[in-house]
């Protein structure tokens, strides 16, 4: 496997975890609670920042080589370029309904359930299609050359929130996102 699949799997199984939160603060939303609209705001405000700007594009890169190297077998993938644009489409979506209902417009609770399920579920059938198509199929057709020039010319910045040096508005999504990890390892343990 290369490092720039590597890297590529990394950030999925941090978008899992983000998304795992997202399934959280629904479940809380269902049960008719008020979730953490604080957390909500901050993974879409992560998905805008890092998988809009650094993720995709490296997807990008390898797919369009991959449609050079092997053209039917990306065909038979599909578009990665285009689910990139949809799942941006719910992204926005999802930021306008959680927009919505915190500024008190009139928004139905089954409306606010779709669109963040939605989203959710989208992001994991994506995820699971480059993990289980894209990148194997990539891995086998390029040649060093086509890696070396996707990693010359990766966006090498850091992730704002799982590389460390957590980005300030993202404190308390990490907070969150740790101890759900702990009180889900807790329940493994019992």
């Amino acid at each position: 496997m290369t490092k720039i699949i590597g890297v590529l799997l990394e950030e999925h199984r941090n978008i899992k975890r983000l998304l795992h939160v997202l399934e959280q603060e629904l479940n809380v939303f269902d049960h008719s609670d008020r979730p953490d609209y604080e957390i909500l705001q901050a993974i879409i405000d992560y998905f805008q920042d890092f998988p809009e700007i650094c993720h995709h594009p490296k997807e990008d890169m390898v797919f369009a080589k991959l449609k050079v190297r092997e053209p039917a077998v990306a065909e038979r993938i599909g578009d990665a370029e285009v689910e990139h644009c949809v799942e941006t489409e719910r992204l926005r979506n999802l930021a306008l309904a959680v927009e919505d209902v915190l500024a008190g417009r009139e928004f139905l609770r089954k409306d606010f359930h779709n669109v963040v399920q939605d989203f959710i579920e989208h992001q994991r059938r994506h995820m699971d299609k480059e993990e289980n198509l894209l990148f194997p199929a990539a891995a086998k057709a390029l040649r060093d050359e086509d890696w070396a020039e996707i990693d010359a010319r990766m966006n090498d910045r850091k992730n704002p929130l799982f590389d460390g040096a957590v980005d300030n508005k993202f404190r308390a999504l990490e907070k969150t996102i740790l101890r759900w990890e702990r009180e889900t390892q807790a329940n493994r343990v019992i």
